[in-house]
């Protein structure tokens, strides 16, 4: 008869973000089981950068990152992460009808994300903008923002 014995526990960890202007809302769950651990609200700052990764590698060893909008709002976390030595995984937003079937807030937009890279649907690395192309697309954001807001402002 074969001995028996509990399999090891992969204490890695999975951090799903939804990226936003002003702050970034992250969820953590186990890679093996995809246990929940714990949300966290970031600033988008380089200090909340720092934040959210002692977060995520108090909650286990080699956390990986699954980021909505690395190319818009999340590419500053995105290169801050990746220059720390961390696995980025581009995450695509959920299409409008899938988001609000289940419901529509920023944790649960974060437990997509971290979910969209449990299942293996989310598996591409996320660009390093670090070049003249990281700049341009960082105008465009910032150029699109101020046009919303003046437009905004006038109605």
């Amino acid at each position: 008869m074969a001995s028996r014995s509990m399999a090891q526990p992969d204490w890695g960890v999975i951090v799903g973000v939804d990226t936003h202007g002003d702050a970034h809302v992250a969820a953590a769950f186990t890679s093996d089981l995809g246990r929940p651990l714990g949300h966290l609200t970031i600033a988008t700052t380089p200090a909340g950068y720092r934040r959210l990764l002692e977060w995520a590698r108090g909650l286990g060893r080699e956390p990986r990152f699954g980021v909505e909008g690395t190319g818009s709002y999340g590419a500053g976390l995105a290169r801050f992460l990746i220059a720390a030595g961390c696995t980025v995984i581009e995450v695509n937003r959920p299409n409008r009808q899938t988001r609000y079937a289940r419901g529509k807030s920023d944790p649960v937009d974060a437990e997509a994300a971290a979910r969209a890279v449990l299942s293996g649907e989310a598996t591409g690395l996320a660009k390093v903008d670090t070049d003249h192309v990281g700049m341009i697309r960082a105008l465009r954001v910032a150029r699109r923002s101020a046009v919303k807001m003046r437009t905004q402002t006038y109605q």
